[in-house]
């Protein structure tokens, strides 16, 4: 079976054939930059304790955290949206792996900014059979500390690409969690902390079932 790690690199095979340089370079330049103002220093890691989420599904319905983690541990993986491939790839991997949580006891919830609507398409897109929660206006991912502004430079490539943020998110701000991935007990503390400025950086689910 293919990782997450090696269908992110035939991934950026193909992107160095299709994109032009010069964009790569902006792009990777617009990472190295947000790498370098210590945003992952300021996320949420092992020992923390996370606060009450209660934010609305793909259908709308609220979920909340703590009612969850009342059944047992939960998997929180933060996601910038469903127009972005290295998220796809990994909600694929996390569906993929979601018996192996489930038979550890844990149930596994992702967050993103966009819309309930765009959620439902994200997660009918993927086949996902997990919460798809949506924080619009990324006010829990501000709680997490994962939260930054998409430069001007790459809202343009973005544009570029057909990428529509403000239409996925339902509002203009440009903000968006750096991927993350956290395992929770019962108690709300973090007993497992993956976050990376890099947005092709994502955790193996492996590492995730391990850490239940």
């Amino acid at each position: 079976m293919t990782t997450l790690t090696e269908q992110i690199a035939a991934y950026e095979v193909q992107k160095k054939q299709k994109v032009p340089a010069e964009l790569l370079e902006i792009m990777n330049g617009a990472t190295r930059d947000l790498v370098a103002t210590g945003i992952e220093a300021q996320a949420l890691a092992v020992g923390d304790s996370v606060p009450d989420i209660n934010l609305p599904n793909a259908n709308g319905q609220s979920v909340r955290l703590y009612d969850l983690l009342k059944q047992g541990p939960v998997v929180l993986n933060f996601y910038r949206g469903g127009w972005c491939p290295y998220c796809n790839f990994e909600l694929g991997a996390l569906q993929a792996a979601l018996p192996e949580i489930k038979a550890k006891g844990a149930q596994l919830v992702a967050i993103s900014p966009q819309t309930p609507d765009s959620s439902l398409s994200t997660a009918e897109k993927n086949a996902l059979e997990f919460e798809i929660l949506s924080d619009q206006g990324n006010q829990v991912a501000e709680q997490f500390g994962l939260v930054f502004e998409l430069p001007e430079s790459i809202r343009g490539i973005y544009d570029k690409f057909g990428i529509d943020v403000v239409a996925h998110n339902g509002e203009d701000s440009f903000k968006l969690p750096v991927p993350a991935s956290y395992v929770i007990n019962s108690d709300g503390n973090v007993t497992y902390a993956f976050v990376n400025a890099d947005y092709t950086q994502r955790v193996e689910p492996q590492q995730l079932v391990d850490a239940i």
